[in-house]
């Protein structure tokens, strides 16, 4: 028995990593390749000042996230010494991509970063730029057939399977590791997500008392709240429901808050205002994973200036996460954005932090 639990381990664990491979593209050599990081030396980093490069950004769409990843590409193109000409987003609209790269190839940057929406139909497009000279590096999702070195410079991207490990880890801990949830998750093809999600149902696996009850897909972020309704309906007994990102999330709060269903919590990925309010009046959403997108935008600059100027960049580099809940709000926002916390946030979380040791307080008095 043992030995055969361990040979399906074995072949599942072939399978995973061989299935990372085809997903990017890469060879056993590339893989080895990958890094956690990526410095410059001074004598390259004044090799770029002298440069005089230009760089485009090409974003697949807008949210406080992207305006991060941007934020941190400009401070470091900045300090470079890289000119940014212009920013596009494209309302994850595959056609306006395609539109926005062929007016970003007008400006023939020498740098380009970019997330594909549809890599397939965007291909031609890139490979215009890349062959006119651009160093393409790309956020999160790989282009099947584009050759590392020669049709972009490098790939940044979270810990995908970390992060959705992380978020089963979390709905554990807001249920006690027991009872029915449900999952809503995103049904279209789209790399981050959907490896978030499958690590998210792997890493469930190990609580035996918690029953992934039902699951809804979605394609677009405003039929959350419709899906949510109807699991309630299915299922009133749940515990907690998943949601693949921020915003998607934030439909299922509504649907919650609508249904006075204050006892279902919430786990999802990413940071945004809104959820992170309803965490700090210890609302439904309980926590989420976050990823580092300043960080994200700073390497993608510092990689493509170094491509540029003839240096050997990695194929994939990767950047850190954290789980997020009620008591590192504030931490976790200045890791993932550089910014402070918003003003609203702040008031907020000092008025439930207050609230939080009076109860405490309470509690303690009435017990002696």
């Amino acid at each position: 028995m043992m030995l055969s639990k361990l040979r399906h381990y074995k072949k599942a664990c072939i399978k995973l990593f061989l299935g990372v491979l085809v997903c990017f593209g890469f060879s056993y050599l590339a893989v080895a390749n990958s890094s956690d990081g990526f410095t410059l030396t001074r004598q390259q980093e004044a090799k770029v000042q002298d440069a005089n490069l230009t760089a485009v950004m090409a974003w697949h769409g807008s949210s406080p996230w992207v305006n991060s990843v941007t934020l941190g590409a400009k401070e470091e193109f900045e300090r470079l010494g890289v000119e940014v000409l212009a920013v596009t987003e494209a309302h994850y609209d595959p056609a306006k991509q395609i539109s926005d790269l062929e007016t970003l190839a007008a400006l023939t940057p020498d740098i380009l970063l970019s997330l594909s929406i549809d890599s397939l139909s965007a291909k031609p497009s890139y490979l215009r730029l890349t062959k006119a000279g651009t160093q393409l590096v790309l956020l999160s999702n790989p282009i099947a057939g584009f050759i590392h070195g020669q049709d972009f410079a490098g790939l940044v991207g979270d810990n995908v399977d970390g992060m959705g490990r992380a978020a089963a880890n979390l709905l554990a801990q807001a249920i006690d590791s027991q009872g029915k949830v449900g999952m809503i998750y995103h049904e279209a093809d789209y790399h981050i997500t959907n490896k978030r999600d499958e690590a998210f149902i792997g890493a469930l696996e190990q609580y035996e008392n918690i029953h992934l009850t039902v699951q809804k897909g979605f394609v677009k972020k405003s039929q959350t709240a419709q899906l949510t309704a109807a699991m309630l309906i299915q299922h009133p007994d749940l515990k907690a429901i998943y949601v693949s990102w921020d915003a998607a999330a934030e439909g299922v709060i509504e649907s919650l808050r609508i249904a006075n269903r204050k006892d279902i919590k919430v786990i999802s990925h990413d940071l945004g205002t809104n959820n992170l309010l309803d965490m700090a009046l210890h609302g439904n959403m309980y926590g989420a994973v976050s990823d580092r997108p300043h960080q994200i935008g700073t390497l993608m600059a510092r990689i493509g200036a170094g491509a540029a100027t003839g240096v050997s960049t990695p194929l994939y580099t990767q950047v850190n996460y954290n789980s997020v809940t009620f008591e590192n709000i504030a931490e976790s926002w200045r890791l993932a954005f550089k910014t402070p916390l918003p003003h609203i946030l702040q008031s907020v979380l000092s008025h439930s932090h207050v609230a939080t040791t009076d109860a405490g307080h309470g509690e303690e008095h009435d017990a002696h």
